[in-house]
């Protein structure tokens, strides 16, 4: 069973990544024209929209409205589809902001969190050699277990948390150049996360 989980992760990763570097190429050849602060300015964390998603019942603030994307990976060896469902919002293609939501089958809980997000992390590192971890810490988050990381890839920094819930994997993250690196637009972005389920709950 860990063994099983922890190759369905490393698939989850790939696919991930395969999201980000799409985008990443286009801002490093522009981000060179504007200096992010400057685009900071004009568009403060304050002015952010709150946004709602509905695969994985969550909402989280965004720079500008997120573009979707839905993505199904066949997992042959278990017999199912896994589903992923990614939110992407750039602030004016210097700075990338994405929530990544895998919905995993019914009999994957929780109750593997600790080995999954260490696995998830695993994934990401071993995916490009030239990724450089600059922290990992475990923490509580709402009183469920979550993973904050910060990656460095060359010019390139990739900062956030993964967290599972149930039977999905929840992974907030901001990518940018590492001379237009700013952390309060990163905390709006992870602390403004939250589920429907502990809004009623409240």
């Amino acid at each position: 069973m860990k063994n099983r989980f922890y190759e369905v992760l490393k698939s989850i990763v790939l696919a991930a990544s395969a999201v980000t570097l799409v985008l990443v190429s286009p801002m490093i050849a522009k981000s060179e024209t504007k200096e992010l602060h400057k685009v900071a300015a004009l568009k403060s964390e304050a002015q952010w929209k709150d946004f709602y998603a509905v695969p994985g019942a969550c909402s989280m603030k965004f720079p500008e409205k997120p573009e979707h994307f839905t993505e199904k990976m066949n997992v042959p060896d278990e017999g199912y589809d896994l589903r992923y469902d990614a939110y992407i919002s750039t602030v004016d293609k210097q700075m990338i902001f994405m929530l990544l939501i895998a919905q995993y089958p019914t009999f994957v809980d929780e109750s593997y969190a600790q080995m999954s997000l260490e696995g998830f992390l695993n994934g990401i590192l071993r995916h490009n050699p030239g990724n450089q971890l600059i922290f990992a810490d475990l923490l509580l988050v709402d009183g469920r277990e979550a993973l904050d990381f910060f990656i460095r890839t060359g010019g390139v920094y990739f900062k956030g948390r993964a967290m599972m819930v149930k039977n999905s994997l929840y992974l907030m993250a901001m990518e940018c150049e590492v001379q237009h690196y700013d952390e309060k637009p990163y905390n709006t972005f992870v602390n403004s996360f939250s589920l429907a389920q502990d809004k009623k709950e409240r």
